[in-house]
Parts: structure tokens; C-alpha cells; sequence
């Protein structure tokens, strides 16, 4: 992982660079891929919720987040497949978290993807359930997480 890598607040002229990397995952083809069809992060998302992505030293996007404090939720976490497994996605929970706190969340809720359970449990989150299929985009389980802001 780049020593020049940032984390800051996303504006509108975000919103299209995030849906590319929503679109470009590799966790969301095959089976996966009906739940992002038509979806795409938008400016009006940016503005109402806390979203923050992850740069390196030359603006290239790494990751980003969308915590949605009033429900609250971690409602989006991605990291560009080509820079998994350099510690990004840890740095972006720990933003996340430490977000959540000083928004007066003391839980965050996560509806994970179930190839990324793994993931948001070696950051922390315990599992509580699963959250049924809702066809005819999401026709598989998927883990439902608690992380503790405290």
C-alpha cells in the first residue's frame, strides 16, 4: 500500500468513478451479478450519506464506503480488485468506524456479500443472522454483521 494514500470525503464528481468500481468487481459477476445491474452511486448519495473513498498518490481510486448513519448501516465497502490484500478495505472499516463514532453510532449493521463474511469478520464484526433472498435480484442468503463502535 502506497505511504500517499488518502481518505476523504467524496463530492458529486465521485459519483460516476464509484459506480465504475461497483460495476468493475469481480465479487459481482456469475451468480452475483443481477444484485448491481442498473445500480450506480449517485450524487444525491453522496451528498446524503457518508461517503468516503480511498486515493492513492496519483487520484487513483482504491476503495470507498458508504456508511448511512441513520439506519445505520454500512451500506457499500469496495475495494478495486487489483489492490485486495494491501489493507484497504481494514483502513476503510477503521475510517468507518471511527465515522460511526462521531456520528453517535454506537452498532453499524452490514448486509455482506456472502464471499466477504471473512473479510468484515477479521475487522471485527460478528455475525447475528442472515438476511433471506429477495428474487428476482438477489436470489441467495446473505450473512447479516454487527460491528461495535466502542
Amino acid at each position: 500500500m502506497s505511504a500517499e494514500m488518502v481518505i476523504r470525503r467524496a463530492v458529486a464528481e465521485d459519483a460516476e468513478r464509484l459506480t465504475g468500481m461497483v460495476h468493475a468487481s469481480g465479487a459481482y459477476q456469475g451468480q452475483y451479478a443481477p444484485i448491481i445491474v442498473g445500480y450506480r452511486v449517485t450524487a444525491e448519495d453522496v451528498a446524503r450519506h457518508e461517503v468516503f473513498l480511498a486515493e492513492d498518490g496519483e487520484g487513483r481510486l482504491l476503495g470507498f464506503y458508504s456508511l448511512w448513519p441513520d439506519v445505520p448501516e454500512l451500506d457499500l465497502l469496495f475495494v478495486a480488485d487489483d489492490a485486495q490484500g494491501r489493507g484497504i478495505g481494514r483502513l476503510l472499516v477503521e475510517h468507518m468506524l471511527d465515522r460511526a463514532r462521531q456520528v453517535g453510532l454506537s452498532d453499524v449493521r452490514v448486509v455482506s456479500h456472502p464471499q466477504a463474511e471473512g473479510f468484515y469478520r477479521s475487522v471485527g464484526a460478528e455475525r447475528a443472522g442472515t438476511v433471506p433472498p429477495t428474487p428476482p435480484k438477489v436470489t441467495w442468503e446473505r450473512p447479516e454483521l454487527w460491528f461495535r463502535t466502542g
